[in-house]
């Protein structure tokens, strides 16, 4: 009975910010298509123009606290911070410390693998699940698990201090409130891994696109600025050779293009 009430009680948490010699650790990452996938969606938000520089938008970055005198580091595989305390020039952000640093992170996601990363451990003690620590210590508004071999996506929105596990749209998306768009699945061909990407979708839902595909897209209009440039000439040429025809014509009839207007 004393360990289940123990459990219960509020932890003392401290946000306090690494010291700059802390020693983080490096893990590498479960699965070489993790860093390509949270690399995507900077990107199509990025060339949206909807990243701003107060913003922090990090990839196996650690977020940091201290929880009954311990410190405890999450590193998730994507996450945004609306606003975050600028850093002095020359210094690098290593970690981040909500409360102290800026906000606290509005998007948490974790891309699952075949090795057991507990993204979805409540594991209320140290060195806590990540749900748990994403939702009862952080409490971050919305924590995302997405597989990406079978496209499975699940979105969670934090409602009176717990996780609901949110439904899709009719087209499967999920709307992100704190960026004002969509989030859903895409399967397809990038950098040549073809698999389940998750992808953003605008309020009309029109897809963010790549870099790659804003330059096929450019370059389609390109082609097609310049096929109908050549559909013109093409026309006006033709004009002309039926001017010159007539005109033929009429020199041939012996009547002057002035007799023939009157």
């Amino acid at each position: 009975m004393t360990s289940i009430i123990e459990l219960q009680k509020t932890p003392k948490i401290i946000w306090e910010k690494l010291p700059d010699d802390y020693i983080l650790p490096d893990d590498p990452v479960d699965n070489i298509s993790q860093p390509l996938l949270a690399s995507a969606l900077t990107e199509a938000i990025e060339l949206q123009g909807l990243v701003t520089p107060e913003m922090l938008i990090a990839v196996n970055m650690g977020i940091c606290v201290k929880v009954e005198g311990k410190i405890v580091i999450k590193a998730p595989d994507w996450f945004y911070v609306p606003q975050v305390f600028p850093l002095s020039e020359g210094t690098i952000r290593r970690s981040y410390t909500p409360h102290t640093e800026g906000d606290v992170p509005a998007i948490v996601m974790e891309f699952l693998s075949e090795t057991e990363g507990g993204e979805y451990s409540i594991r209320p003690i140290y060195p806590y699940g990540k749900l748990w620590f994403y939702e009862k210590i952080i409490k971050v508004p919305t924590y995302v698990i997405f597989e990406p071999d079978s496209g499975r996506l699940e979105v969670r929105e934090l409602q009176q201090d717990a996780y609901e596990l949110l439904s899709p749209d009719e087209q499967g998306r999920y709307f992100i409130s704190s960026l004002g768009i969509y989030l859903g699945v895409w399967y397809g061909k990038r950098l040549n891994l073809t698999t389940h990407w998750l992808r953003w979708w605008d309020e009309e839902g029109n897809l963010l696109l790549w870099g790659s595909e804003r330059m096929i897209q450019d370059q389609q209009r390109i082609e097609q600025a310049e096929a109908r440039a050549q559909e013109e000439r093409q026309r006006a040429e033709a004009a002309e050779q039926e001017i010159a025809r007539l005109r033929e014509i009429l020199k041939n009839a012996g009547i002057s293009e002035e007799n023939a207007s009157s």
